[in-house]
């Protein structure tokens, strides 16, 4: 049974695919990526209202993607991208997990195949 702080950074994790899942979500983060933005700014591209847009802003929100500070009336949203990090670490992991199993294939067919012929 995993513990609790594991199932939390399982919850993060969930999150911050679930992010990046969505097309707007990832042209969002292209945008900020260029500087923090106000939300209108944000919304001014795609063809949805403003608060549609804000949705999207808080599932970036709340996966740990985006930041946002409040002047007055006005949200301004800047990147975060250490959230990324560990969405990089499990894709690491993995990736590793795949070369080494695919690395023990590839030699377990030399073996059997020392000559290199493929059946015809």
């Amino acid at each position: 049974m995993p513990s609790l702080a594991e199932e939390g950074a399982e919850r993060q994790l969930d999150r911050l695919f679930h992010a990046l899942s969505d097309r707007t979500r990832r042209q969002l983060m292209a945008r900020l990526a260029l500087g923090e933005a106000k939300v209108t700014e944000l919304a001014a591209p795609f063809d949805m209202s403003l608060p549609a847009v804000s949705k999207h802003i808080v599932v970036l929100e709340k996966a740990g993607l985006l930041r946002r500070r409040v002047e007055g009336r006005v949200h301004y949203c800047s990147l975060s991208p250490e959230a990324l990090e560990d969405a990089s670490d499990w894709i690491a992991f993995y990736q590793q997990f795949w070369k080494r199993r695919l690395d023990s294939l590839a030699q377990w067919l030399a073996k059997e195949d020392p000559k290199g012929e493929g059946a015809e």
